[in-house]
């Protein structure tokens, strides 16, 4: 696949089919993706690699945390306020996102089983947990996070996988720890879903609107 496709095409996949993925091929994305860059080459990203039996036991505790209303308490806090621009468009989304579902707006109980979806993350059989040094300058270590998540998201989408990044997966850190022994001295950022996408669910299908590169782009000539 060629770089332009591939960064076109790729795209959060919300529903994933029960199948493995080897961990030979979850290697080889790793393996590549440790070529992405970072601040000073400092290389701040640490995996924790989570499928099988641990990762149906994190399922099953983040949905009963969940359903009991147990509230978040991620290591990096999540934006309660947007600008008017990209309020607008986090709105749009979940718009398209219920009414792709046929989920009428009123309608609690159909948008709480799908909230619910997310806690069960999509049913993906691999999630990868982003994390860094507790005690490291956060904001340049989230830039490298987030450049090599968008590197391991391309390898998976070439080779056939989907994925998505999810802050709902790391909403409860304490689950993390006590599931994959992360250490207390790591910040747990986000986490990103792997495996072979339902192509029968409508919400991996549906149009991706993007902004035009004038909305964001000022020239200085």
């Amino acid at each position: 696949m060629e770089l332009k496709e591939a960064i076109k095409s790729r795209r959060s996949i919300r529903k994933f089919k029960p199948v493995e993925v080897p961990r030979s091929l979850i290697e080889e994305i790793l393996e590549e993706a440790r070529w992405s860059p970072s601040w000073g080459n400092t290389q701040p990203w640490e995996f924790y690699v989570i499928t099988g039996q641990p990762l149906a036991e994190l399922k099953r505790l983040n949905s009963e945390k969940s359903l009991s209303g147990g509230l978040p308490a991620p290591d990096v806090p999540m934006p309660e306020k947007w600008p008017e621009a990209m309020k607008g468009r986090y709105g749009e989304l979940g718009r398209v996102v219920l009414d792709t579902l046929g989920i009428p707006r009123e309608d609690k109980e159909a948008r709480n089983r799908y909230y619910l979806g997310m806690s069960g993350l999509f049913d993906a059989p691999c999630l990868l947990v982003a994390c860094i040094p507790r005690d490291l300058q956060m904001e340049y270590a989230m830039l490298d996070i987030g450049l090599i998540v968008q590197t391991v998201c391309l390898l998976a989408h070439d080779r056939g996988l989907g994925s998505c990044i999810m802050a709902a997966a790391v909403v409860y850190p304490d689950l993390l720890r006590s599931i994959a022994d992360i250490p207390d001295d790591r910040r747990v950022v986000v986490g990103v879903v792997l495996g072979y996408p339902d192509d029968s669910y409508p919400l991996n299908h549906f149009e991706r609107p993007r902004a035009k590169k004038e909305d964001f782009t000022r020239w200085v000539d």
